[in-house]
């Protein structure tokens, strides 16, 4: 009987895959694996095409809150599982994992890993009434999808891992530590920082829980002082999530001069290459792409001490960590990298070898396809 090599990957949006996940699937061909993308598409199936990868279009909304429409989805998904046999699936954030291990189990399928990019604005919230009934329903909701010996999960920081340990989700021998999704170190290259006035650059959703609101105020108390300076945001709106930051209020900051808000940019490395700062005073992440895109252009980094965040900043090497929703330590933070390009360049070069030691694309890929043989090995002895 011939050996099923099929692994199905279920990822809410299509060019999220590109970004994130496409290396990984090019080192499973390049292994020997089939490889097919169910996803939702906008502009980059060609691409994805282009790497041999079949792409299953799915009309999948992050938003909706239609009852009768998402079980209706589930089914569809469990269609396509049954239809396409793949031996291991892998699912990437909320509702690919939610929907996606209903469905693999309704398919009978072999294997599904979960891999969370970070744990979303349901474990992020201040615990008021609400949110702790929110996350009880998903607490309860993971428990059951792990309740299978088929089912897997991938945390990209130790924190995400121990907390879904220690609330009896996921059992530590069916999970595994990758930290973040990787960067191209050769597109992503070291360079000096420009001449002139100091850039400080956010890249991400626009969403109040990347510190969006703190960065504002920290730019008026430096503002204040007259510090000399200049900051980008980079990224849209995501309305999907409840803390989307509007496009009328980003469009009032630029105009009032506060920011400089410049949407979605294609070429992150080309933006790093022009400025002298990154920073992300986030509540919670993964392991943020954009932290790993920035130090390994070498620039120096100030974002807040949480999880996923102090993986890839470390206190005075390669940046700043700051104290969660504090605008004054945010602004005394970047007024010290302000004022010294000698800190800015040795910091910039601490994090350039960081992500050469460790955040590289090849090796989060050789990570996860070594996790995907382990599995696999084990579920054929089981």
């Amino acid at each position: 009987m011939a050996i099923n090599r099929k692994i199905l990957f279920f990822v809410t949006e299509d060019w999220y895959f590109v970004s994130h996940r496409l290396h990984i699937a090019r080192t499973l061909k390049e292994n020997g694996f089939e490889v097919i993308l169910l996803t939702r598409v906008h502009k980059h199936k060609k691409i994805i095409e282009n790497q041999g990868i079949r792409v299953i279009p799915i009309d999948l909304k992050r938003e909706s809150r239609n009852l009768f429409q998402e079980i209706k989805t589930i089914f569809k998904v469990a269609g396509v599982y049954k239809k396409e046999k793949p031996y291991l699936v892998h699912h990437v954030a909320a509702k690919p994992i939610l929907y996606g291990s209903i469905a693999a189990r309704a398919a009978n399928i072999c294997l599904y890993v979960n891999a969370f990019a970070g744990l979303g604005f349901v474990f992020s919230q201040k615990n008021n009434f609400l949110s702790i009934i929110i996350q009880s329903i998903f607490i309860q909701a993971y428990r059951f999808i792990f309740h299978s010996r088929s089912a897997y999960a991938i945390f990209q920081n130790p924190e995400d891992k121990a907390l879904f340990e220690s609330l009896r989700i996921v059992k530590k021998n069916r999970s595994i530590l990758i930290r973040g999704s990787g960067v191209n170190i050769a597109k992503y290259r070291f360079v000096k920082e420009p001449e002139g006035q100091v850039n400080i650059l956010l890249g991400a959703r626009m969403i109040w829980d990347k510190g969006i609101g703190e960065l504002i105020q920290a730019v008026r108390i430096l503002r204040e002082q007259q510090v000399d300076f200049h900051v980008i945001l980079a990224g849209i709106p995501d309305p999907a999530n409840p803390n989307s930051v509007n496009e009328q209020t980003l469009k009032k900051w630029h105009a009032q001069g506060i920011i400089e808000w410049v949407g979605y940019q294609k070429d992150m490395s080309h933006v790093l290459s022009r400025i002298h700062i990154a920073t992300l005073p986030s509540y919670r992440e993964g392991v943020p792409k954009f932290l790993i895109e920035a130090a390994a252009c070498g620039r120096p980094i100030v974002t807040t001490d949480v999880p996923g965040c102090r993986e890839i900043v470390h206190h005075n090497k390669n940046g700043i960590l700051i104290p969660v929703r504090n605008s004054l330590a945010l602004a005394n933070s970047l007024l010290k990298l302000i004022k010294d390009s000698e800190l800015r360049e040795k910091m910039g070069a601490c994090g350039r070898a960081m992500v050469i030691k460790s955040f590289s694309e090849k090796i989060v890929a050789q990570k996860t396809l070594t996790f995907y043989k382990t599995i696999w090995n084990k579920k054929i002895w089981e």
